[in-house]
């Protein structure tokens, strides 16, 4: 197998964990909660503030005045996929995030989130 093929190989068997997160102020205590199929996306969002590029206005104001060590980021749930072919993992993670949005309700004071619709 030359290197392609192995390289190709491994990336195949890696494996992607869809789930919900939150990233958490620990300074004020709001949270953002999003879904996600890659749980490794956590990191693009991570990247995303530090380049101080995030679409998330008042979570990119609040990283920008108390820091990259006021926050972290936690999973909430990890949905683990289903053999049954017709398994909708988007739409599965779409529910799960809805339920936590729901529980948590990081909105106004409390959050990141958009206003509750």
């Amino acid at each position: 197998m030359n290197r392609r093929q192995e390289l190709n190989q491994m990336y195949k068997e890696i494996k992607i964990e869809a789930g919900v997160y939150q990233i958490r102020n620990t300074k004020n205590g709001k949270i953002f909660v999003a879904g996600t199929n890659n749980l490794k996306t956590m990191n693009g969002k991570r990247f995303e503030l530090q380049m101080g590029t995030s679409y998330n206005k008042p979570l990119q104001q609040d990283w920008k005045e108390y820091g990259e060590d006021a926050f972290v980021f936690e999973i909430l749930e990890k949905i683990e996929p289903k053999e049954d072919p017709f398994f909708d993992l988007k739409g599965a993670v779409s529910k799960r995030e809805a339920y936590w949005i729901e529980r948590l309700e990081p909105f106004g004071e409390k959050g990141y989130n958009g206003d509750r619709k």
